[in-house]
């Protein structure tokens, strides 16, 4: 197979070459020579679409990676040295974290590589190549196929392209679906697994602002953190070991000291995670009439109790702090999403749309044959699908996720749940090797449970959570033990929860680690009967046999239509370039660096400055108790070389289409530099993950000089600066 494909199929439909416009759009870098790079350059782009990338020569491509497994990390220095989000290393600065170490509160420095911190489990992943495979990936799918048979085609032609690429290189290999599966691309990557936190700011300035002035505009939030990639002594990706060197890579950015003016050109790259701008208009009502409402009053119940216990105690902040942001980050989203999407009038703009589109389908025999029921059967398939992804998105939030436990629901089920492999392991009488290998996992589970778990918090949760799914769904989506809870306490969620929580032994980490030291089958009725441990079952049955079923079969149902309606679309705006939905492949987003109005007699300029940090300042507020050292240097003017006409640069907005996964890419200049390191939309345009707003839509960056200002003068590790590129 070849490694570069020029694309015109379901991108350039007429065969003649279209330029894309400026701010909306996240496009695939191999295809930016074809579609995007005159219209860059005529928007001041001043390299080449080799620059970007290249599979021949190093290219930014080579100095933009996954960090983790939701977030973007840039190169800043020949030594392996990357920079992301604060709020992207949050976790693992949190889990540095003691009361003796407060390096979310104080912060971290390294002052030598001796001293930077490994991270197990962290990992961070590069593009080597991508290239279009749609040809062989739908090999032998005809339209006569069912679904079923049609995805058993498609699975295993992906399978052997796969096996194929990995037959020649030790890479990591996957296809993914573009265009909601009329298109797919091979993705080769290389993960390395030795990656080590260098530095973080304070949570005063890495997290400014906190949870008030999240998703919002202006911004004063110094939202950075350093780690470095370890490589073995061949620079090839290896398991951690004080043997291992700093990595070299292909490509880095070059940090600018020259900062932004307003209409200058920026790119940002990353990967970003989700997006869904091509729905119809009952994915718009379903989701802010049905699903948001019921789930952002799920999480004002969640974030009250754990903000009120975070604030009484500093112990449980440091534990639940991480918990808290997760929640409140998709809850403010989803307000503002609401909000964003009415000022538009996307529905009305859907439905327009829709209108229109039908009106064509049915002027021609050929399109009424292939869509003319389409819209309206989409419209029933969604009436039921809207039940079953409320039920399924609500079972989620009150008790568990089943693919990440103790996230966002009831702590404690979830965490009893972990023990369910173990209990099937057993009593089917598996090795004592199988059992040892998932002892060991749940004994690391355990611990890294209960160093962050408070009961008095957990416990109210649960109470709040019993509530508000008694009063919020149906009996067919409540679980079994509903019928015990209603007839022998009568409602009284507090009083049931005493019970459960007073005669679980999923409480007492000491009693649980007991078990796993020698678990035996005596052990394992013990974990079978506890009350705690009903509960999970309880749920888990009701989700795994009633509502996640029909959920995923709705899905696949709506996977379908999206496929059809996607490329019917594609046929009636033929005249459009069409950008792939995010799906947390490689995006490129460009446009420029400007201010907004958010409403009447409102305009916003595109930078923040320290000054706005000094105005917000108070020590009575965690995340506005601004550092004394901060404050020395502000009183002292003493910014370094890092100040702009005596005005030390905080943040900057500009006109960049992103989405979440794009938290901690870089935000680069026509030349290429690194200016910025984006971390945030303003609240105004976040619903832009459904429906852009060129005048809306503002990503929020970090300006570096910020970042070097915070490394250098603020916490007197300039050391880092010396192997970093800087521009003058």
């Amino acid at each position: 197979m070849k490694r570069v494909t020029l694309i015109f199929t379901w991108i350039l439909i007429t065969g003649s070459l279209l330029t894309a416009r400026a701010d909306e759009g996240l496009w695939i870098p191999l295809l930016i020579e074809q579609l995007n790079i005159q219209n860059m350059q005529e928007n001041g782009f001043k390299l080449t679409a080799d620059n970007i990338y290249s599979i021949n020569n190093s290219s930014m491509k080579d100095a933009v990676m996954i960090f983790g497994g939701g977030c973007t990390a840039e190169l800043i220095s020949d030594e392996g040295l990357i920079i992301t989000n604060h709020h992207c290393g949050y976790r693992r600065i949190q889990q540095h974290s003691t009361m003796d170490h407060d390096y979310l509160t104080n912060g971290f420095w390294a002052m030598s590589g001796e001293e930077e911190l490994p991270n197990p489990g962290l990992t961070v992943t590069f593009l080597k190549w991508m290239e279009d495979v749609t040809d062989t990936v739908m090999s032998g799918v005809t339209n006569a196929m069912n679904e079923q048979r049609r995805d058993e085609m498609i699975q295993s032609n992906i399978a052997g392209i796969i096996q194929n690429t990995l037959d020649s290189t030790h890479y990591k290999v996957h296809v993914e679906p573009f265009f909601a599966g009329n298109q797919y691309f091979l993705l080769v990557e290389e993960v390395f697994r030795d990656v080590r936190l260098v530095g973080a700011p304070p949570s005063a300035i890495g997290k400014f602002g906190g949870d008030t002035d999240n998703w919002m505009w202006p911004r004063h939030t110094g939202d950075f953190s350093l780690f470095r990639i370890y490589a073995d002594s061949n620079n090839l990706p290896t398991d951690f070991s004080p043997d291992n060197v700093p990595y070299k890579p292909a490509e880095y950015f070059p940090v600018s000291l020259k900062g932004v003016q307003p209409d200058d050109f920026t790119i940002v790259f990353g990967y970003p995670g989700r997006t869904y701008e091509y729905v119809p208009s009952y994915h718009i009502k379903m989701l802010t009439e049905d699903i948001y409402p019921r789930l952002i009053a799920i999480r004002d119940q969640k974030l009250e109790i754990m903000n009120r216990d975070m604030d009484k105690d500093p112990k449980v902040r440091i534990q639940y702090s991480a918990k808290s942001a997760s929640i409140s980050n998709s809850w403010k989203r989803w307000i503002g999403e609401i909000k964003g999407l009415n000022k538009l009038h996307a529905l009305e703009k859907k439905e327009k749309f829709e209108n229109d589109f039908q009106n064509w389908v049915d002027s021609d025999p050929e399109t009424k044959a292939k869509y003319h029921n389409l819209l309206s059967d989409y419209e029933k398939l969604y009436a039921r699908y809207a039940q079953y992804r409320l039920a399924n998105d609500y079972i989620r939030e009150v008790f568990y996720r089943k693919e990440v436990f103790y996230r966002n629901g009831t702590e404690l089920v979830s965490f009893s749940g972990r023990f369910h492999k173990l209990v099937q392991m057993v009593e089917k009488g598996d090795s004592d090797e199988k059992i040892n290998e998932i002892v060991e996992d749940l004994k690391k589970t355990t611990i890294n449970f209960y160093k962050n778990y408070n009961l008095p918090t957990d416990k109210k949760i649960f109470v709040a959570m019993l509530r508000m799914l008694d009063e919020n769904m149906g009996t067919e989506f409540q679980p079994s033990f509903y019928i015990n809870l209603y007839s022998n306490y009568h409602d009284n969620y507090e009083k049931y929860a005493s019970r459960i929580y007073k005669k679980t032994l999923f409480v007492h980490q000491d009693q649980v680690l007991e078990i796993l030291s020698s678990p035996k089958k005596s052990d394992i009725n013990k974990i079978k009967n506890d009350p705690v441990y009903l509960l999970f079952e309880s749920v888990d049955d009701l989700y795994s046999s009633k509502i996640f079923p029909e959920y995923n079969r709705l899905a696949g149902d709506l996977n379908k239509f999206n496929r059809l309606y996607m490329a019917a679309q594609m046929e009636f705006q033929e005249d459009k370039i069409f950008y792939p939905d995010a799906n947390s492949t490689l995006r490129l987003s460009y446009g420029k660096v400007k201010g907004y109005k958010p409403r009447d007699a409102v305009y916003y300029k595109f930078y923040t400055t320290i000054e706005g940090i000094i105005e917000k300042d108070n020590p009575e507020i965690y995340d506005y108790n601004v550092p004394d050292k901060l404050k020395e240097l502000f009183a002292k003017n003493d910014y370094g070389r890092y100040a702009e006409n005596g005005e030390l640069h905080v943040c900057f907005i500009a006109t960049n289409h992103t989405t979440g996964g794009n938290s901690g890419s870089p935000v680069i200049n026509a030349e290429g530099h690194l200016v910025g390191v984006n971390f945030d939309r303003a609240w105004e345009g976040v619903m832009s993950d459904l429906m852009f707003n060129p005048d809306q839509c503002r990503n929020i960056s970090l300006d570096i000089r910020y970042a070097l200002f915070i490394i250098d003068k603020f916490a007197g590790a300039g050391y880092l600066l010396e192997e970093m590129e800087l521009v003058e």
